[in-house]
């Protein structure tokens, strides 16, 4: 074990733990899980275990990273390498995202166009589908879709979703005003634009799922529709997946914060979670330009 507090010279290497290797065998449950549900192989119950054991290793692992802290083990050498970490991760997640949003584009932009006969490309649509017209938003080029026609309907921008980015551009508002708290010591407001902010992050969460609910039921809009369909869950349902887990961590700072953890010199925690935060909602704004608007 560590001793209680950092040497300033020194730099604090982690005594054996049983998370990494637990964490190892969490992603291996959960990705069983979600392939033998998105097979049929399984009914959906599949992807409980692995969830299950995903929110324990947060919780565990998280409590003895924030023990080791408040111990005062950690110096400026381990902020800093925190710091290159969150970094790091915040360009995975910027490059998870490009990759999806790279795919819309080559669909939209390229594939479709190429299949109704676009340029040179005559040939695949004398080929494959003669009665092909590349308009998007396709379910094509067969038909797709829980309807016996294959048409669905699109979710309107200045619906919902406009109601969503206004709701997330006043949490990445919310969230800035609490670190500006916490920087000149006014706890109390600190405390209550944080809450402010990961009641936001549920509310549009709230929002999306009931938006879920409508393009399922009423839309005729699922996973399964298509190359519109699929583009448009698969960066929707990982987006809200990231405004889930973001609002789970900053409800764990507002804890924190009531335990009077955090002081306006030291206080990374914070700092993570609000960058994460600002990174999703920059990603919203993409979607919401290119999923729902354009």
């Amino acid at each position: 074990m560590a001793q209680a507090h950092a040497d300033a010279s020194k730099y604090y290497i982690p005594h054996s733990s049983p998370w990494p290797i637990y964490g190892s065998v969490t992603l291996f449950t959960l990705m069983w899980g979600a392939i033998s549900t998105l097979n049929d192989w399984l009914p959906a119950w599949a992807l409980i275990p692995g969830f299950i054991m995903l929110a324990l290793l947060f919780i565990f692992w998280f409590h003895t990273v924030i023990g080791e802290n408040q111990q005062g083990i950690y110096n400026m050498a381990v902020d800093r390498s925190f710091r290159m970490g969150m970094m790091w991760f915040i360009f995975s997640e910027v490059m998870f995202f490009a990759a999806f949003f790279g795919a819309l584009f080559y669909a939209r932009n390229f594939s479709v166009p190429w299949l109704s006969g676009d340029g040179v490309k005559i040939f695949s649509k004398l080929l494959l589908w003669n009665d092909y017209n590349g308009a998007w938003p396709t379910n094509g080029p067969s038909t797709l879709g829980p309807r016996t026609d294959g048409t669905f309907e699109t979710v309107p921008a200045l619906g919902l979703p406009a109601i969503n980015t206004a709701i997330l551009l006043t949490s990445s508002v919310t969230v800035t005003i609490a670190h500006h708290a916490l920087i000149t010591g006014h706890r109390t407001r600190l405390k209550i634009f944080l809450a402010l902010t990961f009641l936001l992050g549920f509310t549009f969460v709230g929002c999306q799922a009931y938006e879920y609910h409508e393009a399922y039921t009423e839309l005729g809009l699922q996973l399964g529709t298509g190359i519109y369909g699929s583009t448009f869950f698969m960066l929707t349902g990982f987006h809200g997946m990231h405004v889930t887990v973001g609002a789970i961590m900053l409800t764990v700072i507002w804890f924190r914060v009531m335990k009077g953890h955090f002081t306006p010199q030291r206080h990374f925690g914070f700092e993570a979670v609000a960058w994460y935060w600002h990174f999703v909602d920059v990603v919203w704004l993409g979607l919401f330009t290119f999923v729902y608007w354009l």
